[in-house]
Order: C-alpha cells, then structure tokens, then sequence
C-alpha cells in the first residue's frame, strides 16, 4: 500500500515509460490476448473485461489510463489477497498472474494506492490442478514457507525489543532497533500483505492514509521518536505494534501460499525497493531506507531461490540472468555498508541513487518472467 510515486529524474527507469493519462478508463477489449483478461482503469473506474473466469490461473492485464499511480489487487473474502500488482504508472500495462479455485472473488483498482478501491466482483468456476500438484512446485512453497517462519520468528523478537524500548522512553535505543526490527518485516512483506488491513495497520505510512484512516503501526512511532523526539506517550501505539505482529506471523505461518505467491512476491520486493527505498519515501524521518532496500532485495532472492530446482528445468538461461543480476544490484548496495548498517538515505547522491535504481530495474525484468514459467 504506497503512495503515487515522486518520480525524480533520473532516479527512476519506470518514468520513462510514463505516459500523459486521461481520467477516463479505456473500454477493456474482452481479453488483451489468448488467456489474459483486460483492466482499465482510470482515476474513477476499473472496467474489468470478464466477470467469470475459469478456475486455475488468469492473467489480468492492467492498462492504466488514468493520471494517477494505481494498483490492482484479487481479492477472496474478507479481504485476503489473493494476487496483487502495485505501482501502475499512468500510461503503463502490467501483467498479474493469478491462480484461483473455484469460488466468489472481488477485483479492485486503487487509484493514488489508498483506500479500500473501486470494486468488481468475480466469479470462478470449475475446477483445476493446482500448480502445487507439480512436486517440484510443492517443494518450492515448503521451503519458502521455512524461510518465512525463520523470518517472522525473529521478527517477534526484535519488533518486541524495540516496544520495550519505546515503553522505557530509551529514544536513542529506540532509533537503533527501528531499522533492525523492519529487516524481517521487509523480507516477509509479499506475505504480510495477504492479510488484509494488519500490513497498513504495521507498516501504513502517514501519506498513505485514506480520510478518516488511523494512523497506526512502526512509522507513526518512527515520527514520534525522529520528529517530535518524544516517546512518552507511545506506549499505547507500541502494544498495539507488537500485537498486530503476533497476528501477522501467526496467519503467515498457518497460510497455504501458493507457487505464484512466491514468483509474484518476488516482483513485489523489488517494486517496493524501486518506489520506496530508493526514493526515501518508506523511513521519511529516520531515513533508513537502505536497511529496507537489503531486507527487500534479501527476501525476492530466497522466493527466487527456492523456485530454483523448477525455473532450472524449465528455463535455464534464465537462472544464470538472475544470478548475475543479484550479484549486481548487491554488489551496487554493498558499496553503501557503515558498519553494522547501513548510509543513511539522505547521504546519497542523486549519481549514487541512480545506480541503484538501475541495478533493481535490471533485476526487475528477468523476475517479471518467472511468474509466467511457474504457471505453465
């Protein structure tokens, strides 16, 4: 859930593709191509070409012809996440690829990326062989869902140190721990965000709020300890933290995920890096940016990787691209080390900000093709 991106020149490769947009959705076509369903959306609309899909895996394709960044998202009742692609500039077509049972469904586009979205509903039908039926698949989303439970347990343990640090009044220990315990939220994140209101309610940002919203979760405590330099009265928000994060990992580590989880969860981290980090918009205060940069960068690498054994049968070129793009984009960050951290956003130039943006967008495309390999 992010706000319309600040394109800073030059930062950016995404601006290139930024076109002038309507605030009027294009009428959706039927299907862009054999298989895929069309989206329009606009700043007002979301024209979704079918109503009814057949179970198994679609594939949405969302033209953006607003003047508004947007994102488009599956969802399954109460809100659960079922697929999601985020950060649609204007003038911008991008694919999601979903895998869906049988059963009742609502589309949403969420132009300027906040609210609950204008809303569709989708049926699906009939019946299909999960891609889990694949044992290689299976054995991708077991041992991711490892990595996860690794993650979230440590989790619990430093977003709790860093509560007990804000409930002490302890602001220097307090800004310390912040970047630390986001490390392990930012490497789950993709499967954070399948739970509904409990990732805004976390990780929600001042800018992202909707009217009316509570502004909850690690940065609401990231103002009060960089901004306002006064904790005293934070005890309350940081209860609330640690408990919305019990819940978190308690749904993370009982959810079935599915291999597109995985392959699109990937995408996902690298977008957050490019939307996000790179432009100082996630730790606006602290500017811890780099901190979540690595988390990111780590967490698409473990989805990748455990996809390995499958992408190596099916599409072996392509192991060897994301390999040497890895190398790169950690060999980018890697120049930035202090210490046991991280340089803070604010100490990078314009020039270094660009290569790093150019190491992610070079990540970027070849991840993008391994969502639609998963799902043959």
């Amino acid at each position: 859930m992010r706000t319309a991106i600040r394109l800073s020149s030059g930062v950016l490769a995404l601006a290139a593709l930024t076109a002038c947009g309507s605030g009027t959705a294009p009428a959706p076509s039927g299907s862009a191509a054999p298989g895929k369903v069309a989206v329009a959306a606009s700043d007002t609309e979301c024209k979704v070409a079918a109503a009814e899909v057949a179970a198994g895996t679609t594939t949405f394709a969302i033209t953006n012809g607003g003047t508004k960044v947007t994102e488009f998202y599956v969802y399954a009742p109460g809100d659960r996440v079922m697929a999601e692609v985020e950060n649609i500039v204007p003038g911008l077509t991008r694919e999601l690829i979903a895998e869906l049972p049988a059963g009742a469904y609502e589309t949403a586009c969420k132009p300027g990326m906040v609210g609950k979205g204008l809303r569709n509903a989708l049926k699906v039908t009939g019946e299909h062989k999960p891609l889990n039926a694949d044992a290689k698949l299976a054995e991708a989303t077991k041992s991711y869902q490892r990595y996860v439970k690794s993650q979230s347990d440590t989790l619990l343990v430093k977003t709790q140190e860093f509560v007990d640090a804000v409930k002490a009044g302890d602001i220097e220990k307090g800004k310390a721990l912040f970047p630390v315990s986001r490390t392990y939220w930012e490497r789950i994140e993709p499967v954070a965000e399948i739970f509904g209101d409990l990732d805004p309610a976390i990780d929600g940002r001042e800018a992202d709020l909707a009217e009316g919203d509570e502004w909850t979760g690690f940065h609401k405590i990231e103002k009060d300890l960089w901004i306002h330099k006064d904790i005293s009265k934070s005890g309350p928000m940081a209860d609330k933290l640690i408990t919305d994060v019990k819940t978190i990992v308690a749904k993370a580590n009982a959810t079935e995920l599915t291999p597109l989880n995985l392959a699109n969860g990937a995408k996902e981290l690298l977008d957050e890096v490019a939307t996000g980090k790179i432009t100082g918009e996630e730790d606006v205060w602290s500017h811890t940016d780099l901190w979540d940069f690595d988390a990111n960068l780590d967490g698409s690498k473990a989805a990748v990787q455990a996809l390995r054994p499958v992408l190596e049968e099916r599409a072996p070129d392509l192991v060897k691209t994301l390999d040497e793009k890895f190398a790169a984009a950690e060999a980018a960050l890697a120049v930035h080390q202090k210490g046991d951290g991280w340089r803070l956003h604010n100490e990078l130039s314009k020039a270094e900000l660009k290569t790093l943006s150019d190491a992610i967008n070079a990540l970027g495309e070849p991840i993008s093709r391994i969502a639609p390999i998963v799902a043959k």
